[in-house]
């Protein structure tokens, strides 16, 4: 109860204070290019159960069709808007609706879509899924740079499935077996201390 109480709390004051920078990005993203301002996706939340994620649109209004859920350097789909939102992860700030609707928490396990999450191996699905996913996490931070590290892939997906995948999944079940309220807080600050390098 303390984490969501938490969670709630935050997120409200961010989104408050946050108002001006979001109607701002808004407007950026419809005269920059075609189509919403704002990019959902499914993906697979607490226990399974699937949800649409919030998220600045950083790709032309057609990225889904035109390549792999994967962004991989300097993806040819990304706008002129979407490198400095991608940049900055100004584009992951509509994530606080989601954690105010409760799908989502502050920190947690990034969530994936359900492509690779039926890869998961059943034992440490069941853990990495036993919480609400996150805005950040300590894989996210481990792997700031996934996007180069794919890119200097001879197959980006592969790598992605073979090494990043379980190492990100390993580090998920890790988090739901031994978060706390006051470690959540530690990873919230590495976060803010990278973003604030971004």
């Amino acid at each position: 109860m303390p984490k969501r109480l938490f969670d709630i709390a935050v997120s409200l004051l961010a989104l408050i204070l946050l108002t001006p920078l979001l109607l701002a990005v808004a407007l950026w993203i419809k005269f920059d290019s075609t189509g919403p301002v704002f990019f959902r996706q499914q993906r697979v939340g607490r226990h399974g159960v699937p949800f649409a994620i919030h998220k600045f649109r950083s790709m032309v209004e057609a990225a889904p069709a035109l390549g792999p859920p994967l962004t991989v350097g300097a993806d040819a789909r990304i706008t002129r808007a979407g490198a400095w939102l991608r940049r900055t992860r100004v584009d992951e700030l509509p994530q606080f609706i989601d954690v105010l609707q409760g799908t989502m928490s502050l920190v947690g396990p990034r969530p994936e879509v359900p492509r690779y999450v039926a890869l998961y191996p059943p034992a440490l699905r069941d853990r990495a899924l036993a919480v609400r996913p996150g805005i950040t996490d300590p894989s996210s931070l481990d792997f700031i740079d996934e996007a180069a590290l794919l890119a200097r892939a001879a197959d980006p997906e592969r790598e992605y499935v073979e090494v990043i995948l379980p190492a990100k999944l390993k580090r998920a079940a890790e988090y739901a077996e031994q978060a706390t309220l006051w470690s959540d807080m530690k990873v919230m600050w590495r976060t803010l201390k990278v973003l604030a390098r971004a």
